[in-house]
């Protein structure tokens, strides 16, 4: 692998989507080899109320980068969600099967999709699922959090995932550039799923986490198990996010790392930082 790239990390003030002429400033400024467009309306419940606002980030600014990340001969890398599924299949989601989002967010993501691919034929989508890092609000984080001051915490148990840990999501991007730099091939674009290996139930999110913790010496609680409906939400959830990654693999030769080792050591770095 590459150890020689070099990221620009660029969100607003200095980049807005929504501004054609700061995306076209930025892009000729830096002049990067590949651009990796993160940038999205994340909030899945405000969404529901906000499906404008969702929209507009992202798909329309998701459309003005990628248009304009062509007109330089710069290919994208887009990432995408398991919500532009339906989640009521019983087994993990190809990238050939039918899309068909429960909610705005999910919408507005494969709005997004579409938009990228049609504004950039150099374009890698990648549908990721249930991520979790040591930094900004998630749900190990959270976890973690909350075992703080609670013994006990409901979590949902009839919803299944892959857990994707963003280190491992960022080392596995990173080595698809590499591909994509030291051995072009236009067999390469296209959507991909990149997400953690193997399944989970939040609750066993829960449970690894709590478990992770006590053995680095950190806060635990008890997981209880609690069914979705227990736990309503204002936009619906999937019952199965479980990706099948198996073009990742066949595609760049990458597997991801299971689940379990990006929930220890994001408990690890969560713990570190309150040292």
């Amino acid at each position: 692998m590459r150890t020689d790239v070099t990221a620009y990390a660029v969100g607003r003030p200095a980049l807005d989507l929504a501004s054609v002429p700061g995306v076209a400033r930025t892009l000729f400024d830096i002049e990067p080899d590949v651009v990796i467009n993160a940038a999205a309306y994340t909030n899945v419940d405000g969404a529901e109320d906000e499906p404008e606002r969702a929209a507009q980030h992202n798909a329309s600014g998701a459309a003005g980068l990628a248009a304009h990340a062509a007109r330089r001969g710069i290919p994208i890398i887009h990432l995408s969600t398991a919500y532009v599924y339906d989640g009521s299949q019983t087994r993990p989601y190809t990238e050939a099967d039918p899309t068909r989002p429960l909610n705005a967010y999910g919408r507005s993501k494969l709005d997004s999709e579409r938009a990228t691919a049609d504004a950039n034929p150099r374009h890698i989508i990648l549908r990721t699922s249930w991520i979790h890092s040591p930094y900004g609000s998630n749900f190990v984080e959270s976890m973690v959090r909350r075992a703080r001051t609670e013994d006990a915490v409901d979590v949902v148990s009839d919803q299944f995932g892959c857990p994707t840990y963003a280190t491992h999501l960022a080392d596995t991007i990173l080595q698809i550039i590499t591909q994509l730099i030291e051995a072009p091939s236009d067999d390469h674009w296209g959507i991909y799923h990149a997400a953690g290996a193997g399944s989970a139930s939040w609750f066993d999110i829960a449970s690894r986490t709590f478990e992770a913790s006590a053995a680095l010496g950190g806060p635990t609680a008890n997981a209880r198990p609690i069914s979705a409906e227990d736990y309503p939400t204002r936009a619906t959830r999937l019952a199965n996010s479980e990706l099948d990654c198996t073009k990742l693999a066949n595609v760049f030769g990458i597997t991801m790392p299971d689940w379990r080792e990006g929930v220890d050591d994001c408990v690890r770095h969560l713990l570190d930082a309150d040292a």
